[in-house]
């Protein structure tokens, strides 16, 4: 039986809820044909949420790790390509730390690939209905914190498949940010279960133009 670990931030900047949190844990538990999921949440801290990450690799022995993040702003589902090794903040974690330019493992390499299926990952979600596209940015917060420090972790480990994926919005909280693009909590979960079954089912992703031109 394989392990699938999700993670997913605790609420950060002001925000009462994270839906990276809500999402992963409503799949806690959550098992198919040889697989069971286990969710974990992650401190919004720079440094705290790597060890946190690491304990939880130690312990669960996953065979996948699917990252799950907040991106205010961002209007669909987006499968990250790439993780760079700095920190350069432009808020305050949730222990009042703002890194600049500061790499996450000094003298680590300067990216990580994701080692997902991304594109196919794209392609089943579309299909399904949902909005997603391959995101060539994690930014430089905690979320691309974590998914170098993820791969970092794994660099060594070609059994096991690891990245992040970004999400919008819940409506309440795109409520209190007008303009801003959301989605229901109900379609973020369907997301990353096709997420995970995708990426237990595809070994080697498909070929098909999902690059940007900015």
């Amino acid at each position: 039986m394989k392990t699938v670990l999700l993670t997913g931030f605790e609420p950060f900047n002001k925000e009462p809820i994270n839906p990276a949190w809500e999402s992963v844990r409503a799949l806690d538990g959550w098992s198919g044909s040889g697989f069971t999921v286990v969710a974990r949440q992650l401190p919004c801290v720079f440094g705290a949420a790597i060890d946190t990450m690491r304990a939880a690799l130690d312990e669960l022995k996953p065979s996948l790790v699917i990252a799950i993040g907040q991106a205010g702003g961002r209007v669909d589902l987006s499968v990250e390509r790439i993780a760079i090794n700095i920190d350069d903040a432009p808020i305050e974690d949730n222990r009042q730390q703002q890194l600049v330019d500061q790499p996450i493992v000094a003298g680590g390499p300067a990216a990580y690939f994701s080692t997902l299926p991304i594109k196919a990952i794209v392609q089943a979600l579309r299909a399904a209905g949902l909005p997603a596209s391959v995101s060539q940015s994690a930014g430089t917060f905690v979320c691309n914190h974590i998914f170098y420090g993820l791969m970092h972790a794994l660099a060594a480990r070609a059994d096991v498949k690891a990245g992040f994926i970004h999400i919008p919005y819940l409506p309440e909280q795109a409520a209190r940010h007008p303009g801003a693009a959301s989605m229901s909590l109900a379609q973020m979960v369907e997301g990353i279960r096709i997420a995970v079954r995708t990426s237990l089912a595809i070994s080697t992703d498909i070929s098909a133009s999902a690059g940007a031109t900015h």
